[in-house]
């Protein structure tokens, strides 16, 4: 799968709603009912980050609820990414990306979206057929002002910033016309997962699809 092939699949995942939430998940009980509640609230593109234990495990479950889009986040290696694969996960998300890391990919065929934070790994990232790209972490390298600013020069490249994004900034990013979606955390509060409280996690997701 090349690049622009991986970027055309990646663009899909992101036009299916304005947030893509980005879960860490510590107890595998937790992966099936979150998807559905956040299914249910109109945010199908789930990210899990392969930050825990049960990362792997939580993206084999979700994989099986009904009209979510289960992928990988926090890939670093080439282990990651088939693992990743293995486990059912149909697109990737790195907070950067390395020669080693964008071959996996190809060879796995594993849409990625890959991380980029300069002008020059953007359009590094752009060189090798990579017009879908993550901008992370958001917040802290410039925000919306940042991409509003690189959509001038860069305009063949749509972003999904992710980094320290809420439902009060998450407009901020979505007016600009290089942002797809954004991603972020605050529609799965580990208190309201840890309590069972899927109706919660719901009622979040809905603000945060209805946003625009």
């Amino acid at each position: 799968m090349t690049p622009a092939q991986q970027s055309a699949a990646a663009l899909k995942v992101c036009q299916l709603a304005p947030v893509v939430p980005v879960l860490v998940i510590d107890d595998l009980a937790h992966a099936a009912p979150l998807a559905r509640a956040l299914v249910a609230g109109g945010l199908p593109a789930l990210e899990v980050t392969l930050r825990t234990p049960a990362a792997l495990d939580a993206i084999r479950a979700m994989a099986d609820v009904e009209g979510g889009t289960v992928g990988a986040g926090t890939l670093l290696t080439p282990a990651d990414v088939k693992a990743a694969k293995k486990a059912g996960a149909t697109f990737g998300v790195s907070p950067g990306a390395t020669d080693s890391l964008i071959k996996a990919c190809e060879d796995e065929g594993l849409p990625l979206l890959p991380g980029a934070v300069t002008a020059t790994e953007i359009m590094t990232l752009l060189e090798r057929g990579y017009t879908v790209q993550k901008f992370f972490p958001a917040e802290q390298s410039g925000g919306a002002a940042f991409l509003k600013s690189i959509g001038s020069p860069i305009p063949q490249v749509k972003f999904c910033p992710t980094g320290g994004i809420s439902l009060k900034n998450a407009p901020d990013y979505l007016s600009l016309k290089n942002i797809l979606c954004v991603g972020g955390s605050w529609v799965a509060p580990k208190e309201a997962m840890a309590a069972g409280d899927w109706a919660t996690i719901t009622k979040l997701a809905a603000e945060a699809s209805a946003l625009r």
